[in-house]
Parts: structure tokens; sequence; C-alpha cells
């Protein structure tokens, strides 16, 4: 019989697994495109893993002034991605990390008023907002079951055989299994999927053995930070889009968890992400918000306790600061990766849905708010280079699916909700003369 320390460590593993690739995505992708040397790389991929962990801890501990209390993960938003690399070829390295300081000092700042719009997020958007999420995900994780876009093998037999042969393990477990067995039907697969995988001579270790054991986390590693206006705002912009994605990770662990949200619960909560912000910019990290797949795993496990995800936080800042351990996650081929993720953002789609259940479909409004909101959301995924002559700090809100259809669906919201129509207001008059002696 396992224990139960040994089963909450395990399925704290699974957590890591699964959002493991795409924090480490981030740094790569930005490093590489910067020009960095394969040691400030493997210093920038360290350092976000490290700070992934400890942003995922401030928002998990819940106290009087930041942290959300819910079993969340976060790590490095893509939306930051190229706006980061855009600053950094224009300003230099310096800029980036004063523009990510200054953006999460103005989270922090803003966290107060901005709860106050959680009127604005009634289920119709909650709901529209969590099934966008998931089916904007759904191209990324059937990328990767074709081995990663942009690998020379792409859509190859072996690695259609290894994604769906990793999701079937899954199902499998999912339908044959129960209790812990079953909570950790992931972890599972992508084991099962991985060992398959190295016999087919699609795993390698040298990641592993390059490197190092030790690696010392310190503030302003790369040089002190400096300020420019126009990059502070293009980041700006992109923490108040992080937070209408985090938003929208709140409410489905809220849905998730039964446990309702207060202003000053989502106060908490932005506050710790632009905590975790300001200190990513410190330690020359990136921004950080809360990760969907971790969603959709809370949510297939059903286990939603807090002190897994406690577990997470610490399992990162160890993998950040011994490198080689960490290098062992990434030696999971992406097509096994991405039949996982299959499960994982289907099950976000999934509660998306069970979320938007409780709407009133009677009325045609809700319909329409529903219907545009996740068509833009999902329009924008296929053709992102609908809207590229806009100019760059427009681009932000509508090249990103979750973030196009997620205001979408708020401004219909609003126009549909909120305002005042013209029924509503005859309405009112009506009901005023029939009151009136």
């Amino acid at each position: 019989m396992i224990n139960k320390q040994a089963r909450v460590t395990i399925l704290a593993i699974q957590h890591v697994l699964a959002m493991y690739a795409g924090a480490v995505i981030v740094p790569i992708i930005v490093g590489s495109s910067l020009g960095m040397s394969s040691k400030d790389l493997t210093y920038l991929v360290s350092v976000d893993i490290f700070m992934s962990g400890l942003a995922t801890l401030l928002q998990v501990w819940k106290n009087r002034f930041f942290g959300i209390g819910l079993p969340i993960v976060l790590g490095c938003t893509f939306t930051a991605v190229a706006p980061m690399i855009a600053i950094g070829k224009h300003f230099g390295l310096s800029t980036i990390y004063g523009a990510v300081i200054a953006s999460g000092l103005f989270v922090i700042i803003i966290s107060t008023f901005f709860s106050k719009l959680v009127r604005f997020f009634p289920p119709v958007v909650t709901g529209s907002v969590v099934t966008i999420i998931g089916v904007t995900l759904i191209p990324v994780a059937m990328n990767d079951m074709a081995g990663g876009q942009g690998s020379k093998d792409f859509g190859s037999l072996p690695n259609i055989m290894l994604a769906f042969g990793t999701l079937v393990i899954i199902i499998l477990l999912q339908r044959f299994s129960k209790g812990f067995i079953r909570s950790i039907s992931i972890l599972i697969g992508l084991a099962i999927g991985t060992i398959a995988a190295a016999f087919m001579g699609k795993v390698s270790f040298a990641p592993v053995s390059e490197a190092s054991w030790l690696h010392v986390v310190t503030p302003f590693h790369f040089g002190t930070p400096s300020f420019e206006w126009s990059s502070i705002i293009t980041m700006i912009l992109v923490a108040i889009v992080s937070l209408v994605e985090s938003s929208g990770v709140y409410f489905a662990l809220s849905d998730i968890t039964k446990e309702q949200l207060s202003e000053k619960d989502l106060a908490n909560g932005y506050r710790a992400e632009g905590l975790a912000v300001m200190l990513g910019g410190i330690f020359n990290s990136f921004p950080y918000t809360a990760f969907s797949q971790n969603v959709g795993l809370v949510q297939m496990s059903g286990v939603k306790s807090k002190n897994i995800m406690y577990l997470v936080g610490i399992f990162l800042l160890v993998f950040g600061a011994i490198p080689k351990l960490g290098a062992l996650t990434t030696i999971i081929p992406s097509s096994v990766l991405g039949g996982a993720m299959i499960a994982m953002f289907g099950m976000v789609i999934a509660s998306g849905i069970k979320m938007l259940s409780r709407v009133d479909f009677s009325n045609n409004e809700n319909l329409f708010i529903i219907a545009c909101s996740v068509g833009i959301g999902l329009g924008v995924t296929v053709v992102p280079n609908m809207f590229v002559h806009l100019p760059s700090n427009v681009q932000l809100l509508t090249s990103n699916g979750i973030v196009a259809g997620s205001f979408t669906a708020i401004i219909l919201n609003i126009f549909f909700h909120v305002l005042p129509s013209k029924q509503h207001k005859s309405a009112e008059k009506v009901t005023q003369s029939v009151t009136t002696p």
C-alpha cells in the first residue's frame, strides 16, 4: 500500500510534468531569439523553473495581502514572448526586465480595482472564457502529438502511435481503475509512453548529462534593469491580458472546488500574480500567469488539495536549483506529451461547458455571447495572422485566441446585460405609470 505522503508526492510530480514543457518553452524561445549563449540559456531556463515554483507558492498561500488559495500552478505566460523579443532586440535585455518589474508593480496597484469588475463575469462570461481556453489550446496538443511544430518527423507514424498510445492508456485507466491509480492516470500514461519511445530510439538523455548539478539564483544576473516608457506600456498591456486569462482559471477552479470567490479573494490573487511578475523581473525571469493545463488535471484526478500544490512549488524550486533534476522532465517526447495534453485540455473544455450549464439558454442574447466569443477565440487561434497589419500593441489583444475571445465575451455581456436598453427603459416607464396613483 502507498502511504498518504507518497500519494501526495506522486500527484505533485504529475502536476510538474503537466506544466513543465509550457514553462521551459518561453525562456528557450526568448533566449534563442536574442542570441544568448548556451550557458546563459541554461541559466534562463533554470531560473524560470525556480521562479515558477516561487510564484505558485505565493498564489496558493492565502493570507491577508496576497494569494487566492486555490489549487493553482503558475508559469510564464506565452503572451509575453513576442513583446519581450521585440523589446530585447530594440532596447536590450535590461529593458525587458525593467518593463517586467514595472508591469508587476502596476498589477499590484490595480489589483483591488480589477477585482471589483467581478460583476462583469457572470456564468455566461466565465463559462465562455474557460471553454475558449480549452478550445484554443487543442491545436497546441495536436501539434505536439505530431512531434512538435517544426520537427523533422512531424506527423510520422511513430509519433502518431506514441501520441494515441499514451491517450489510450489514460482512457483505459480512467475506465477500469479506481482511486489513486485513476487520479495519476496522466502520470502513468506519460511514463509508459516515454518508456515506449525510449525503445523506439526517440528519447535523448543528453540534456541530463549536459546539465550542471547546482545552480544559484541571483538577482539582476544579467545587469541592472533599465526603464523605457513604450516598453513599460507594452508589458502593462501584456499584464492586463494575463489577468483576464488568470480570471478564467480562477473561476474554473472555483467551480471545480466549490469555493466561492469574493472580491477580496480575486484582489489577493491578482496581487500575488503582480508580486510574482515583479520578482520575475528582479531575478531576470519572466511574467507569470495561472496555467490552464493544471486545471484540467485537477478536474481529471478529482484531487483538489492545496497541499499538493505546495509540494509542486517546492519541487519546482528544487528543479530550478538543481538543473540535472529539472532536465529529467525534458526527456519526455513531444508526441507523448501531446497525447496527455489532449485529455487535459479537453477537460478544460468540459469544465467550461459545465459552467455554461447554469446559463439561461432560452435567452437568445446569452447564446449570442457564447457563439461570438467562442467563434472569435477559435478563429483567431486557427488564423493568427488575420490582424497582422494592426499596430503591435493592438495585436497583443487580437493575436491570441484566448484574449480575443475573452474580451469579446466581456464586452458583449456588458452590451447585452449591463448597459440599459430601450426595452428595459420602456418597461420601467410602464411599471412606473402603472404604480403611480
